[in-house]
């Protein structure tokens, strides 16, 4: 069992940064890939960004070169630059087991003023 908990969500205005962290701690020896999401309209989950074992990253299209995903162990942050309103968004940390169980993160708001 894996549990995760967020910290450093926010209110920022447009242009400015907020850096996300989340700390994994239970059998983290299991985890295999961690990232982040955040949630659609639709109450679904999207990926915003994630990041292997091995250190390979991934970017949603709309976040690419103003987000940056980095990995130290079983902790994992996200660095958001040129924040935009449409950011804002409840945004939930996720690790993946090397058997493909998902664990999620409580959510932290991320709110970004025009």
């Amino acid at each position: 069992q894996v549990e995760l908990v967020e910290l450093g969500g926010g209110l920022v205005e447009a242009g400015g940064s907020l850096r996300l962290s989340c700390a994994g701690s239970g059998d983290v020896r299991t985890i295999s890939t961690m990232g982040w999401y955040r949630q659609t309209p639709e109450n679904e989950r999207e990926l915003v960004a994630d990041i292997t074992y091995g250190g390979t990253t991934k970017y949603a299209d709309s976040v690419k070169g103003r987000f940056t995903i980095s990995r130290d162990n079983a902790k994992v942050y996200l660095q958001m630059n040129s924040l935009k309103p449409e950011d804002t968004d409840v945004y939930y940390c996720h690790a993946m087991s090397w058997g493909m169980r998902n664990y999620w993160g409580q959510g932290t708001q991320v709110t970004v003023s025009s």
